[in-house]
């Protein structure tokens, strides 16, 4: 049994690529919808073709469509419309997403992401010497931000 609880419009999962390296001849895989498998109809339609193609049968419950080596037409069919009809949801998500942060921006209401370095500290620390691998440690950012904010600073005495 696989499960996974990370986003599906990654096809670069750990239990994916498990259950596609192990799947066998008369294997049956069950999925709860089609949307937990792939969010791009393109990587759905990849996922489902490999797992026909190495004579196994996919089932997603909540769209109660089997795929297999028998799969007629019609269920092909229902597969692309549903696997398209996702993908759109999914934009539709993004788009309002970005919409509602616009407006909250407007408003003053979104200040994006809270900055965790202090520059008054950075700035102390490279006036007296130290070297950016230092502040970086201290202030526990990656190195190349530390290079980033020597050089916003200006503080090229290191």
């Amino acid at each position: 049994m696989f499960e996974e609880k990370v986003s599906a419009k990654n096809t670069d999962r750990l239990q994916l690529s498990i259950l596609r390296d192990i799947i066998q001849p008369g294997d049956e895989i069950v999925v709860h919808s089609l949307d937990r498998l792939a969010r791009s109809l393109k990587d759905l339609e990849t996922i489902v073709k490999e797992v026909v193609d190495k004579g196994a049968v996919i089932s997603f419950l909540k769209e109660n469509l089997t795929f297999g080596p028998t799969t007629n037409l019609l269920s092909v069919m229902m597969l692309q419309v549903l696997g398209a009809i996702g993908q759109f949801e999914r934009a539709l998500i993004l788009d309002r997403q970005r919409e509602g942060i616009a407006k909250a921006k407007e408003a003053g209401k979104y200040k994006g992401r809270p900055t965790t370095i202090n520059r008054r500290v950075a700035e102390k620390m490279f006036s007296s010497g130290s070297t950016p691998a230092e502040v970086a440690d201290v202030m526990k950012i990656g190195i190349a931000s530390a290079y980033r904010l020597r050089k916003e600073i200006g503080a090229q005495n290191c």
